[in-house]
């Protein structure tokens, strides 16, 4: 029978997984699978995976209860191996690998940043701090129909929304990377300009969330951020 796999433990680690049952319609037992130093946290499948909300949180309720003894290798929802044999031996021929980053995360948790811009803020900033784009603002309010300047204007404005947004992301990752082990600057999508992982220390979360706390008051700025975590540290599975 297939099985599912969501982490790779080291073997010392206790795995305490009584009473959670494992994604999929049956609800399997949520097991374990030992090869050399390294565990494997599994249960047992019948059939693809698809992300259900009940299965989706099941995943996270296995990470989540993991989590709470000693950091793991997460792996990403729906990564399924044809027999426990086939983990067994990726377990073997990958050891020295998981090893080295279950040693990199030990400790730690992931935090996801994410920043956007307030547009209002923004906008009224940029006419602020630029003459000229104050200036193409005025005349086609004052009704200027000249096709040029609406163009120069937003290409104007364009450019400067790009080197704001690409300040305040090295003001974050400048404010916040020091108090990581490790960061992933990842793609943003939709309307952020920011999308950053980073792998904090647990016994030194508090010194991270007093300086997101103290971003985030930053108003004048128009950044946005949101914060997610702590959670299993996913982006740092190699």
């Amino acid at each position: 029978m297939a099985v599912y796999v969501y982490a790779v433990t080291r073997r010392e680690h206790p795995c305490r997984l009584g009473g959670l049952t494992g994604v999929g319609p049956d609800a399997p037992a949520v097991r374990t699978l030992d090869s050399g130093e390294l565990r494997a946290v599994v249960s047992d499948v019948g059939e693809a995976i698809r992300p259900k909300r009940r299965d989706i949180a099941a995943h996270q309720a296995v990470l989540d209860r993991l989590m709470a003894d000693e950091t793991p290798l997460p792996l990403q929802f729906g990564y399924t191996a044809p027999d426990d044999e086939t983990v067994r031996q990726v377990l073997a021929e990958r050891a020295d690998g998981y090893l080295d980053a279950l040693a990199g995360v030990q400790g730690c948790a992931e935090y996801n940043v994410k920043a956007r811009q307030d547009e209002g803020v923004l906008l009224r900033g940029i006419l602020e701090d630029s003459p000229r784009a104050s200036g193409l603002n005025e005349e086609i309010l004052a009704g200027d129909t000249d096709p040029r300047l609406p163009l120069e204007l937003g290409q104007l404005v364009a450019a400067e929304v790009d080197r704001r947004s690409s300040n305040a992301s090295a003001d974050l990752i400048r404010a916040l990377a020091p108090l990581a082990r490790a960061y992933v600057v990842h793609p943003p999508t939709g309307e952020d300009f920011v999308n950053l992982s980073l792998l904090v220390p647990r016994d030194g979360e508090g010194a991270f969330l007093d300086a997101h706390t103290g971003l985030t008051r930053e108003v004048d700025t128009g950044v946005r951020t949101r914060l997610t975590g702590p959670l299993p540290p996913y982006s740092f599975v190699p």
